[in-house]
């Protein structure tokens, strides 16, 4: 059991440093180009797009959601899902686009 607990705590502590890596490296203007470049097909990626090709929510909607965080984004979008194309993204790729969608938060 406390090597169980030893466990946890270790796992614990790797998330909250790889956590703080990707928000202290991001870079929200490569995050935007990024946006414009992969996301915006889909998604309304800035307030000069007007509309986009599907159903999926704009960024700022994103962004706006109460359990919002950089982190949270940028490892779900390194997660394949089934109604998102397959980018190959690196992490700091996904950081930044995260960085960028976080400065959209209201």
């Amino acid at each position: 059991m406390r090597l169980v607990s030893r466990q946890i705590r270790v796992l614990v502590v790797a998330a909250a440093v790889v956590s703080a890596s990707l928000a202290m490296a991001a870079d929200p203007d490569h995050g935007s180009d990024l946006a414009k470049r992969w996301c915006a097909a889909c998604h309304v990626v800035n307030a000069d797009q007007k509309r986009a090709s599907t159903d999926a929510p704009p960024f700022e909607a994103i962004a706006s959601k109460s359990d919002f965080t950089p982190e949270k984004i940028a490892f779900f979008l390194l997660d394949p899902h089934p109604k998102m194309p397959n980018f190959p993204l690196s992490r700091s790729e996904a950081a930044d686009l995260a960085a960028y969608i976080s400065t959209l938060r209201k």
